[in-house]
Order: C-alpha cells, then structure tokens, then sequence
C-alpha cells in the first residue's frame, strides 16, 4: 500500500462518519481514528511490519517495524455542543419528499420535538426528532446517505 493510497482511505474514512477504522494486511497495520464532526482524521499510524528475506548467511537481517504519524491531533472546539446521534441504520434524508423543502437548515432554530430528518429503514420512514431546544450549528450528514447506529447527524448549540 502507498502513500497516496493511505491517504485516500483518511479522506473516505474522515467523510464516511465512521469513528475508527483498522485495517491490517499482510505488511501493513493501519488505525484512523476520526473526530466527532468527521472533518479529518485525529491520529493515524501506518505500521509496517517485519519483512524476512531470505539472503546468504552472513548478510542476513531483519527490516525494524517503523511507525509513522501521518496526521496531527486535532482540538475538539465542539464540545460545547449536543450531537444528536442516529437511533438506528438506514438511509438519512433532510426532506420529507423529494419536492418538498429541508426540514432544518444550519443557523435554523429548533424546539424540543421538532422534526430534523427521515431515517428510511427497511421501507419504514422513522421521522427523528429534536431532543432539545437550540439552534442547529452542523449538519454532519450528507442527504440520501446511510448511517449506522448512533452516528452523529446534527450539532446542537443549546445556549
């Protein structure tokens, strides 16, 4: 695996909404850990392992396992905010019908109850409602999208 491949998978996993993703394969051992509004990765590390080679006798070694930091840690600013998370899998969608208009907007102001989004899940449209009462400052899905379970959707700020 190369370098540009690395770091297309930090942009899929940063953008997918995934928390953390591993993978290993034969040589290589890959983290990305990814922060709460999935805007890039946190830390990751690229570990290559030992390679054998079978060379004659008196020039035999082993190559050192290295590990290499590809990003930095980024400081969360968003912990003042509510993440309304996904309570269930399915497909996201901002509007009730193609024709129709968002539900909610970045900057719109929302009441406890108020519809955000429709969560389409095995041919069933679950409408998602506010927890709290605040104004909506990050949508962090995009429309006609699927979500996991507990996925974050929306930043809240409740002041």
């Amino acid at each position: 695996m190369d370098l540009k491949e690395i770091q297309n998978l930090i942009k899929f996993v940063a953008n997918s909404g995934v928390a953390e993703v591993k993978l290993e394969m034969d040589d290589v051992k890959i983290t990305i850990r990814t922060t709460l509004e999935n805007a890039a990765p946190e830390v990751t590390y690229v570990q290559q392992a030992p390679i054998q080679q079978a060379l004659p006798a008196q020039n035999q070694t082993a190559i050192p396992a290295t590990i290499t930091p590809v990003a930095t840690a980024v400081v969360d600013e968003n912990s003042k905010y509510v993440t309304i998370k996904s309570p269930m899998i399915g497909t996201f969608y901002r509007k009730p019908a193609p024709d129709k208009p968002v539900f909610a907007e970045v900057g719109s102001t929302i009441q406890k109850g108020d519809v955000l989004c429709v969560i389409e899940a095995m041919k069933l449209f679950n409408e998602i409602e506010a927890e709290i009462t605040g104004k909506i400052v990050k949508i962090l899905v995009d429309d006609m999208s699927p979500v996991e379970f507990d996925q974050p959707l929306f930043l809240v700020d409740p002041s």
